[in-house]
């Protein structure tokens, strides 16, 4: 059975992993006759916020290794010891942890950084000729590690997210919610999910398109 990895950035929309989007590609890999293999940060948050308001909570803190265990019901790795696992596939979910945790993207924009640890694993399965997978926001991890390479990546249709991709050094093109963009190449996979929308069942349709295409291009 092959084994693909799962990269979380917390639990919740705003502060860390998209969790419909989370549970849906957890979901398309065991359909897919796959394995999922959950793994995450073990950092702080950027920050917390309160998902009924909208607002930051002055004062709180969270663990994005703790959170994200959340949605893998405890099972759930420190990608710093992702080599361990023997993967065969890797795929980052998408929400605006992706932006704020696994990277500063949200802050910085194309001046970004990419956790050291997410970087390396990304970086790891691309050396190794294994496919990887990104969605909605979290393409811009991809540009920003792997744009030298002009990587095709899609984020949907956001023309100024477009532009900062295009600007780290990748190929954006416009894609609808349903569809995937694939790097046949580079062998990186991307889809617009929450990104557009607008609705679960049409996100679905490209998560599952996406997690078919890592499993294709082993």
């Amino acid at each position: 059975m092959k084994k693909i990895g799962v990269i979380l950035a917390g639990c919740g929309f705003i502060d860390g992993a998209e969790i419909q989007e989370a549970v849906l590609t957890l979901l398309a890999i065991d359909r897919a006759g796959a394995e999922a293999v959950c793994l995450a940060p073990d950092i702080q948050q950027h920050h917390v916020v309160n998902h009924l308001t909208g607002q930051p909570v002055p004062g709180e803190s969270r663990n994005v290794l703790v959170e994200s265990a959340r949605i893998a019901r405890g099972n759930i790795t420190d990608v710093k010891n992702i080599g361990k696992l023997d993967l065969d596939a890797l795929v980052l979910a998408g929400g605006y942890g992706a932006a704020k945790n696994l990277c500063d993207y949200a802050f910085k924009g194309v001046d970004c950084e990419v956790n050291p640890d997410v970087a390396a694993a990304v970086q790891s399965f691309q050396k190794a000729g294994k496919p990887v997978g990104f969605m909605c926001i979290a393409p811009v991890i991809a540009a920003k590690l792997l744009g030298a390479k002009q990587v095709e990546l899609t984020i949907g249709n956001d023309s100024e997210t477009a532009k900062d991709i295009e600007a780290m050094g990748a190929k954006h093109i416009e894609c609808p919610v349903w569809n995937t963009v694939v790097s046949r190449e580079k062998k990186v996979v991307t889809t617009p999910a929450y990104m557009l929308g607008p609705t679960i069942g049409e996100v679905s349709k490209g998560i599952e398109k996406l997690v078919a295409d890592l499993i294709d291009l082993l």
